[in-house]
């Protein structure tokens, strides 16, 4: 799955999602629970109980596309708590897309001056 843009954003909503839910009850999730704008044509992905589906809402200029993804085996490493988590980069999320744990990855380090 391909990003629209380097500047859309990837939101995690933590915890288990109602997958009986889809765009009309994502969406108002997304208003209400997350606090964000499901029209920015960022990205909202939700997780599922038994951290076997993932769901990704956004928005793509005339309408909002609802994209799915189902394990056969294995689980997603997903956050339980809002403060496990809020928003990944680019990398993390192709690496929950791969089943990569991005959690006990390496953080960026930014230094101002070598001594």
């Amino acid at each position: 799955m391909q990003l629209q843009s380097r500047e859309t954003r990837i939101f995690l909503r933590p915890g288990k999602t109602d997958f009986r839910k889809s765009i009309n009850g994502l969406s108002v999730m997304v208003q209400e629970s997350m606090k964000e704008d499901p029209f920015s044509g960022h990205y909202y992905v939700f997780c599922n109980r038994t951290k076997t589906m993932l769901k990704i809402l956004y928005w793509d200029r005339n309408g909002f596309c609802l994209w799915h993804k189902r394990l056969e085996e294995d689980k997603f490493r997903w956050p339980n708590m809002a403060s496990d988590i809020h928003e990944i980069t680019s990398e993390e999320f192709r690496w929950l897309l791969l089943g990569l744990d991005f959690y006990n990855a390496h953080k960026i380090r930014r230094y101002a001056s070598v001594v």
